[in-house]
């Protein structure tokens, strides 16, 4: 069996391992036992939080909401309900920023949601 020199391609990944880890602290940016350790830690640490960004904007969207539809009279849950009654189809996105942005539009939203509540019941 024919022999395979591997000093080019082990230097070339314990390279990239490094040069991913510029600006880590300590031995970690360094030190390629510890880089490897770091890089893995973060990587999993990225996957996680890419899904926790979306939990985290809609709990904040919903705080908002909810904050402007209080100052309406209305709870966050009456509010949604409201306006899925109405017919209004907006996201909690889209809402959050009008709440925030535009109090007077989310107050017509939230005078129109009222009325859909009240007809319905």
């Amino acid at each position: 069996m024919t022999r395979v020199k591997r000093a080019v391609n082990a230097k070339k990944k314990r390279r990239k391992t490094l040069e991913l880890t510029k600006g880590f602290r300590g031995e970690a940016n360094s030190n390629y036992k510890r880089a490897k350790e770091a890089l893995t830690k973060a990587d999993s640490y990225a996957y996680r939080d890419r899904r926790n960004r979306k939990r985290d904007f809609r709990r904040l969207w919903i705080t908002r909401i909810n904050a402007a539809a209080r100052l309406n009279g209305m709870s966050y849950g009456e509010f949604i309900h409201g306006m899925k009654l109405a017919g209004i189809e907006l996201d909690r996105k889209v809402l959050a920023d009008i709440a925030v942005r535009d109090p007077e539009t989310f107050r017509r939203f939230a005078q129109a949601a009222r009325e859909a509540s009240a007809a319905a019941a």
